[in-house]
């Protein structure tokens, strides 16, 4: 795909060089316009305002909603207010507000003057709705039928009014906006008489959800159910919108990519890793990197405590590294494991016991392994094959218990700091890696000295 895409954007280039802007359309006509999107990415800006205006008018706006935001205001300055006019006149209204959330004030200003008040008022409407939620990612274009239509004139509804709505398989039934039930085109076409009311066919089964959900929960209902679109209601039970499944994924991929930017000691950034300066790099690790710095300072101040007994066996400083960072990585994986399934609603508060019971087995299993693991290297290794005769059976014993010990209590720390931190309403993925690391490796260095302060001195 990469080689196909160089190759394409060589032609261009050629193209236009030599003016060719007839071909370049009939290129441009063939492709789906995420790949155009994709490929204007890779020429040259100046390039861009050209290419675009060779694209047919609808191509042109799908084209458009797939660019990057940077692309997108570029294109935006330097369209005619008739040439802005026609890509908004285009957009879908979910389409359309992610616009407006992302372009500066004057630039969304020239926007919503281009739209028409229908358009505009529909955009008012979604913004109003809090970040996050079904309300703000929803789509105001639907089609609507009445219970007592019949299945002929349903279909000809549909074909009046669908070509202005995001999607047309489903159907909703809707009395006074009051959400009855939804039938599908399928139903629609198979049915055996074109006089039957629509009220006869439709399910009335029907999983809605509130405009003020968060979206998550929104993408994991469509992943659940294999819905192509779920309806929103307001408090009042009353439809106002729908959430397709194309918007479900761009959910789950931002929270995803959210996720894994906090799991790896990060603030989340809404820019892409090629269009991120050094200094925007810099401003979303550096806090968390002064965090876990200061954090580490408790490691300092446990080895400073017990530097008299340290100096009395040093040995036991070589083993410190390799307790830490067993530790840090057994609690890492049980953080994730938790963070993953909290994130697909697979465990809820309530579960914290079963929980803590599996992964004190898991810690137990995992504990006897790594311990036996850990004595045959230090008899074998440590103390024959370099021969380190301060290496004791007293101490492979001590760095034996330690690893056990740190194991057990990393995996019960990594397991319930992410569902506590659910419980009090903040983000699991807070308490991932780098922060449980932390706190494992100060209880390993107690744990260690601990042990070793009452076998060996």
């Amino acid at each position: 795909m990469a080689e196909h895409s160089i190759t394409v954007e060589s032609t261009l280039s050629a193209l236009l060089a030599g003016k060719k802007y007839s071909t370049i359309k009939d290129i441009l006509v063939t492709m789906n316009p995420a790949d155009v999107a994709a490929l204007f990415e890779e020429l040259e800006e100046d390039r861009l305002p050209l290419l675009f205006r060779l694209l047919p008018k609808e191509q042109a706006a799908e084209t458009f909603v797939e660019m990057e935001p940077e692309l997108q205001e570029m294109l935006i300055r330097g369209f005619s207010d008739s040439e802005l006019r026609e890509v908004v006149d285009e957009l879908y209204v979910d389409d359309a507000v992610d616009l407006v959330e992302e372009m500066p004030a004057n630039v969304v200003r020239r926007i919503l003057e281009q739209a028409d008040p229908e358009m505009r008022k529909q955009i008012n409407e979604i913004l109003r709705y809090p970040e996050n939620s079904a309300g703000s990612i929803m789509t105001t274009e639907y089609v609507s039928l009445r219970p007592n239509m019949t299945v002929e004139e349903a279909i000809t509804r549909i074909r009046r009014t669908g070509v202005d709505k995001e999607t047309i398989y489903t159907c909703y039934v809707t009395k006074d906006r009051n959400l009855l039930g939804f039938v599908s085109v399928k139903d629609l076409l198979l049915a055996q008489d074109d006089d039957t009311p629509v009220s006869e066919i439709m399910d009335t089964n029907v999983i809605s959800v509130n405009t003020h959900a968060d979206q998550e929960e929104v993408a994991r209902m469509l992943s659940k159910y294999n819905f192509l679109a779920l309806p929103v209601v307001d408090s009042e039970d009353r439809m106002v919108g729908i959430i397709t499944f194309d918007d479900a994924m761009d959910v789950m991929e931002d929270e995803a990519t959210e996720d894994i930017e906090i799991m790896a000691g990060m603030t989340p950034s809404d820019k892409t890793y090629l269009r991120s300066t050094p200094f925007d790099l810099f401003t979303h690790r550096i806090p968390w990197l002064l965090l876990l710095m200061v954090s580490a300072t408790f490691t300092g101040l446990i080895i400073t405590r017990f530097e008299n007994a340290l100096a009395q066996l040093v040995v036991l400083t070589a083993f410190i590294p390799m307790l830490m960072d067993t530790g840090g990585n057994s609690g890492s994986q049980s953080s994730v494991t938790i963070i993953r399934a909290l994130s697909l609603g697979e465990l809820e508060f309530s579960d914290l016991p079963q929980v803590i019971w599996k992964e004190i087995r898991t810690a137990v299993l995992c504990g006897v392994a790594l311990a036996g693991a850990c004595f045959a290297k230090v008899m074998l290794v440590d103390r024959l094959l370099f021969g380190n005769t301060d290496v004791t059976l007293p101490v492979a014993a001590v760095v034996c218990a330690t690893m056990a010990l740190t194991i057990f209590v990393a995996k019960c720390v990594g397991c319930t700091l992410p569902m506590l931190a659910k419980k009090l309403g903040f983000d699991p993925a807070v308490m991932a890696s780098p922060f449980i690391t932390t706190i494992v490796d100060a209880l390993s260095l107690l744990i260690y000295f601990g042990i070793a302060s009452a076998v060996l001195f």
